[in-house]
């Protein structure tokens, strides 16, 4: 049995859709960034990162892990990427080529985009009105304007980003995407990427997950 640790309002949110839309059973056991709670070393704190117990899970100390019948592994592009590979779809990767081009895109996400995209999130949205910095904000939307090109680019030929279908590499492209939703600037530049993120977002198991995630206990 496949186990989620991790909460939906964390980056375990991409590893729940993911098992969504994979039909794929698993165990999610509720681990929540010790940063969110006001006291992490009280006596009735809820498991979370920083807890002993979750540290021998994964000592780097972050969400999401997993332990699929003993393989325990961190970082959820690279979870993603396991999973489909593992339990075969066509999400998945049907040959080397495509194996290759969904870890290119995993790491595109990871190395181009989400450094500057989740700044977004925190400096329009995420962060109390006095905590937010409208230059940062302004300096990572410019620099996503470039890597929003490149993937508008890729997106226009198909609609999606390998193999002509529906896959991991969406799965993983679109929620780093998804925090740069309050600069929507950036998707007035790019209406193939604003039309793939819709598409995206419109799919079954993207909604149950995140209706899962809108109730989930602060």
């Amino acid at each position: 049995m496949l186990t989620i640790y991790g909460v939906h309002q964390s980056r375990a949110s991409r590893n729940i859709w993911l098992a969504y839309e994979m039909g794929l059973p698993f165990e999610q056991v509720r681990v929540i960034q010790a940063n969110r709670l006001p006291d992490p070393g009280a006596a009735d704190a809820p498991l979370h990162t920083r807890s002993p117990a979750f540290l021998k899970i994964n000592p780097n100390g972050h969400i999401p892990s997993i332990d699929d019948d003993g393989l325990v592994l961190h970082e959820s592009l690279a979870i993603n990427l396991y999973l489909a590979r593992r339990y075969g779809s066509s999400l998945g990767p049907a040959d080397a080529a495509e194996d290759g081009q969904m870890g290119m895109w995993a790491l595109w996400a990871a190395i181009e985009a989400e450094p500057h995209t989740i700044q977004v999130l925190y400096h329009r949205v995420g962060k109390p009105p006095a905590e937010r910095d409208p230059a940062v904000a302004q300096a990572a939307i410019d620099a996503l304007r470039a890597p929003f090109a490149v993937l508008d680019q890729a997106l226009t030929k198909t609609g999606f980003l390998v193999g002509g279908r529906f896959t991991v590499a969406d799965v993983n492209v679109s929620e780093v995407v998804r925090y740069a939703l309050p600069a929507p600037e950036l998707f007035d530049a790019a209406p193939a990427v604003r039309a793939w993120l819709q598409a995206c977002h419109a799919r079954p198991a993207y909604k149950r997950m995140m209706t899962e995630r809108d109730s989930e206990p602060a």
